[in-house]
């Protein structure tokens, strides 16, 4: 039987036969010896044999026990993110089997979780390779087309082209730029710089970013929110994830639409909400917006790359916070962050 490959549970099983051979030894000499009295005899020795049959079980589940506990706290170290604990397996017995195999478990974890790294650091070089190639052709653009604008004042047919092409280049800078902050973070290569800042101030900024754009699109923006919240972030990467929420609203407003930026700080958290009243988001569309590059069938934005949501998500996540949407179409959707308040 494998159970009886575990030398605790045989020690276990022969003191246990070697406790009842004994009282059927001593059964049957103090019934021969004091045949008076050999029924209280058995009734003691009974209750003797009973007392040692549950000590000799006492030990051996204390002992079992203290391996399970051994076994959980080397499985809260790995999961610590101390890899290289492994849970000692030497003898022999179905437990140790088990241990055995969630030593494998964890190695073939330590394999995948080490191949995906590297894929990720490949992927970030890589990116970061075409992103650097990339700047020196579209600076010369840049400059080319600059100068394009200044010599077609005069054609507007061709100075509108020029127009439109600095557009596009903008986008591809932009793409450019996005891809490669999405996989320094995705590689785990970027460290946030965290310190400690007022919220108002921060929300000031970024109103003051997009005064000129609401201007010109005939929008109203509005920032408002209580003056003494702080926030344990990294000030320019908490910047872009919220800027480019805003940018989505204005994105999906029209002229006379609103765009309201709040936050607020409760007992458990700090939040700042992000909302428009403009076309909203299709039900269809709703949970898959932090994708990648993502396209809806149902969007009048041609310009999107698809990846300002992703972005923002994931350094919204990468400060301990979380990113929700709700949405009614026609009627215009909101953005709520949450962080634990900061002490």
């Amino acid at each position: 039987m494998k159970i009886l490959a575990d030398k605790r549970i045989r020690m276990m099983i022969y003191k246990i036969i070697a406790a009842i051979l004994l009282f059927c030894l001593l059964s049957s000499g103090l019934t021969v010896l004091v045949p008076e009295a050999a029924a209280v005899c058995i009734l003691f020795a009974g209750l003797g044999t009973g007392i040692v049959i549950l000590a000799i079980c006492f030990r051996y589940f204390r002992e079992q026990n203290k391996i399970m506990e051994e076994a959980s706290s080397v499985i809260t170290e790995y999961l610590s993110g101390n890899l290289k604990e492994r849970i000692p397996c030497e003898e022999e017995g179905e437990l140790y089997r088990l241990f055995h195999e969630v030593n494998s478990l964890a190695s073939v974890l330590n394999a995948k979780m080490e191949k995906e790294r590297s894929s990720r650091e490949f992927l970030k070089n890589t990116i970061s390779d075409i992103s650097h190639q990339l700047k020196t052709p579209l600076a010369a653009l840049n400059i080319y087309n600059g100068l394009l604008q200044g010599e077609t004042e005069d054609l507007p047919e061709l100075n509108e082209f020029a127009v439109l092409s600095e557009k596009e280049l903008e986008r591809i800078e932009t793409l450019v730029q996005n891809l490669l902050k999405i996989a320094k973070l995705d590689a785990g290569s970027i460290v946030f710089d965290k310190t400690r800042e007022n919220l108002s101030d921060l929300m000031k900024e970024i109103e003051l970013h997009f005064v000129y754009r609401a201007k010109e699109e005939g929008k109203t923006l509005s920032a408002k929110g209580e003056e003494d919240i702080f926030l344990e972030c990294d000030r320019s990467w908490m910047t872009e994830a919220i800027e480019n929420i805003v940018k989505n609203a204005f994105d999906h407003t029209k002229e006379g639409d609103t765009v309201e930026i709040r936050w607020n700080q409760s007992a458990s958290m700090v939040r700042v909400i992000i909302k428009d009243n403009g076309t909203g988001i299709h039900p269809e569309d709703l949970h898959h917006i932090f994708k990648r590059f993502y396209r809806s069938r149902f969007s009048q934005d041609k310009q999107g790359i698809g990846l300002g949501l992703p972005l923002a998500k994931m350094i919204v996540e990468a400060h301990g916070g979380v990113i929700e949407v709700s949405s009614i179409l026609g009627k215009g959707t909101e953005f709520i962050l949450t962080f634990c308040p900061q002490t």
